[in-house]
């Protein structure tokens, strides 16, 4: 199993500087060695990074020992199994490290996009190569831009894009960018977005599937004054949620009814926020649920 150094001990290869990539050692944690295992292979690569001083920046790092033990019974590493190369992590954080981690473990290239306020994220030194977004008004819509994102993978040869969750996860639109530029989207296909990516939509084809949901509108919502009448018809307590996106964001349960507007205002700005639609609807709450 062959892994590259960066990914030997966390460190990434390559940090964007303007519009040129410049060597970098930037250390993830305080570990001095890593294991990492597969079906066909067992590596154990420790390396020892040494400081010239405390208050310098420059490092010596002595090359990793490396003992393989191939396992007689397998044929095949994980990398053999992964029909892609290079994998990108169009998400911020903890989730972009996981995609990270997960692409490191089947001996894959990563690569991260950030915000400039992102900068010094854990996400962007976890991965082999970082990329800077263009700046679109706020951190958030950065990561909402399909156009810039396409653009970054094309430019530096990622055959995969991992959209983690929220963001731009179920939107039917970016899978379809991907699929039309030739890059894989690691998720569901267009079709299944297109149908589930709007939960509007799902309810419809539940309903239409003879299955029982709670009283709901049918359209997301813009403005609050829909959702008085839903409440008017049907009682508290509701669940207003983002019609479109996941992640638990854009979700508010309203109890009493002088709460209404201003938790739907919050829950639709949110949505627009971190989606790039402020759409809403509305669903009877149900207390206690089990799925």
């Amino acid at each position: 199993m062959r892994l590259s150094l960066a990914a030997a001990i966390g460190f990434s290869s390559l940090i964007q500087d303007g519009n040129s990539f410049i060597p970098s050692l930037v250390p993830r944690a305080s570990l001095s060695s890593r294991t990492i295992t597969s079906p066909s292979t067992t590596s154990v690569l420790s390396t020892r990074l040494h400081f010239k001083n405390e208050t310098s920046s420059t490092a010596v790092l002595e090359p990793p020992s490396v003992t393989e033990v191939d396992s007689p019974a397998a044929t095949s590493s994980l990398a053999d199994l992964c029909p892609f190369k290079k994998v990108m992590a169009a998400n911020r954080g903890e989730i972009a490290v996981r995609i990270a981690r997960a692409g490191t473990e089947l001996n894959l290239k990563t690569a991260s996009i950030y915000a400039y306020e992102d900068r010094a994220s854990a996400h962007r030194w976890d991965t082999d190569e970082s990329y800077l977004l263009p700046a679109c008004g706020t951190p958030v819509q950065a990561y909402l831009n399909i156009q810039n994102i396409i653009k970054v993978a094309k430019d530096n040869g990622v055959d995969a894009i991992h959209p983690g969750y929220g963001f731009l996860s179920e939107s039917a639109e970016f899978a379809q960018a991907c699929a039309d530029n030739g890059i894989t989207f690691v998720g569901p296909s267009v079709e299944n977005l297109v149908t589930f990516g709007d939960k509007t939509k799902a309810r419809e084809l539940a309903i239409k599937s003879g299955v029982s949901v709670v009283p709901g509108t049918t359209e997301p919502l813009t403005t609050a004054d829909a959702a008085i009448e839903f409440v008017e018809k049907y009682g508290l307590p509701v669940i207003i949620k983002a019609a479109k996106g996941g992640g638990g964001k854009g979700m508010r349960v309203v109890r009493k009814k002088e709460d209404l507007v201003s938790l739907f205002n919050a829950a639709s700005s949110e949505a627009l926020a971190s989606f790039g639609d402020g759409g809403c609807f509305v669903e009877r709450f149900v207390t206690d649920a089990k799925h």
